[in-house]
């Protein structure tokens, strides 16, 4: 894999572009990664995030949800039906809409790193 980077893997990532041209499409839904570039050609069978994203977005977005429940409890005392109408807006705001930036820019991390799967083949054992 040639690795002429000429885009910014965080540009290219948080746009949802190339990580090599910064130009084609990376994802052909939300979170679904296209094969291609579209503009370069890029094969994206390299790309695999996996859980990552997710997993650093949980983070974030547990220890804002948590702080705002805990705030908005011991300032008003709200009954329940106030927490979920505040909780599950901003659940759903602080975790869909930086996953596909993170994940964008985890796969152009990849490609910039020349990262991947390391196969059994790929390892060198010594003769017995």
């Amino acid at each position: 894999m040639s690795n002429a980077q000429t885009a910014s893997p965080l540009a290219a990532g948080a746009r949802g572009r190339c990580p090599r041209c910064g130009q084609g499409k990376l994802f052909k839904g939300y979170l679904t990664v296209a094969d291609r570039c579209s503009v370069c050609d890029l094969d994206y069978g390299f790309a695999d995030a996996g859980d990552g994203p997710a997993v650093f977005i949980t983070f974030f977005a547990g220890f804002i949800v948590v702080g705002v429940a805990l705030w908005l409890e011991l300032a008003y005392a709200p009954p329940y039906w106030v927490h979920a109408a505040v909780g599950l807006p901003l659940v759903l705001l602080t975790c869909l809409v930086p996953l596909r930036p993170l994940k964008g820019w985890m796969i152009a991390r990849q490609y910039q790193m020349d990262a991947r799967e390391t196969r059994h083949s790929d390892i060198d054992t010594p003769d017995p």
